[in-house]
């Protein structure tokens, strides 16, 4: 499918489509199970995980999604994996399985598994852990443009041809198109693949910043931060807050997912990530990771870029 194609189709499903009922179109989640059953399999890979060395950090990851992780490990979460695994004393094993529909029931519940890094606390299908890094989208655009923006309620955003990630192959919207859609902004509007495949891949929105296709983006704060960083030319990036429009929120902690019954996994994770948050924090630097700060109340830490 072509640029032009590829264009139009998704600024028609960004009009027509309905707004979703809840915050979890986070472009984190498309993680949702598909209809259907794998009893029988989860119950056979249970009884051979049953009888594996419990010392391995066993981790489903996808294997094409940088900057959050990729096969050969170059990702941000591949390397806090590896810290963890390194500070718990376990050896560091992969399933590599696509971000798509069904991956946490053909991981985590499967018993490929035992935990999944990236994804929202208190989503519902997995136990989280505290998060280790909070973080929220960001309006992007060229430093030479000047365009001074500061929120999504910016006028200007009507006369501006906006880029958005999309999710999946059903284009579902994430929290920013239906802040937009909120305020009667969709004519102008180009939708992006939030995923890898054989044309795709999430930092395509601020490439096609860079070409002058867009003129501003609106990006999940690591993907707007890593790719921003190896632009070519120097690109702004402003915080979005929850959005009262829409009523969605923008600010998401991300966490580690094991499954609900895991509970003393979950304790032992949650020591070692509040042990080891300086140097998740470097990590998350080296990628350019931007993150904002947690309540002051939740006890998980400041760290903010």
């Amino acid at each position: 499918m072509g640029w032009e194609t590829r264009r139009n189709l998704s600024i028609d499903r960004v009009r027509r489509a309905p707004p979703a009922w809840a915050a979890l179109t986070l472009m984190l989640l498309s993680l949702a199970p598909m209809a259907g059953s794998a009893q029988q399999q989860a119950a056979a890979k249970r009884a051979a995980m049953d009888s594996v060395d419990d010392k391995v950090l066993r981790v489903c990851a996808d294997p094409d999604n940088l900057p959050s992780s990729n096969k050969t490990g170059d990702g941000f979460d591949n390397k806090i994996a590896a810290l963890l695994a390194k500070e718990l004393g376990d050896s560091l094993a992969y399933v590599w399985w696509p971000q798509r529909r069904g991956f946490i029931r053909n991981t985590l519940r499967a018993r490929e598994c035992d935990v999944v890094f990236g994804l929202p606390v208190g989503y519902d299908p997995v136990l989280s852990t505290k998060p280790y890094y909070r973080s929220t989208y960001y309006l992007v655009y060229p430093e030479s443009r000047k365009l001074g923006l500061t929120s999504i309620d910016d006028s200007v955003l009507k006369r501006l041809r906006i880029g958005v990630n999309l999710i999946g192959d059903d284009y579902a919207h994430t929290p920013p198109v239906h802040a937009l859609l909120a305020r009667g902004i969709s004519a102008n509007v180009t939708g992006f693949s939030t995923f890898y495949g054989e044309e795709h891949h999430p930092g395509e929105i601020i490439t096609a910043l860079e070409r002058g296709d867009i003129d501003v983006a609106i990006a999940w704060g690591p993907v707007a931060g890593y790719f921003a960083k190896r632009a070519k030319n120097p690109l702004t990036l402003v915080p979005l807050p929850d959005d009262k429009a829409s009523g969605l929120p923008f600010v998401f902690d991300i966490g580690i997912g094991v499954r609900r019954s895991d509970r003393e996994l979950k304790a032992k994770l949650d020591e070692t990530v509040d042990r080891l948050r300086p140097g998740i924090a470097r990590i998350l630097e080296e990628y350019n990771v931007p993150t904002v700060s947690w309540p002051t109340t939740t006890g998980t830490g400041s760290e903010k870029r």
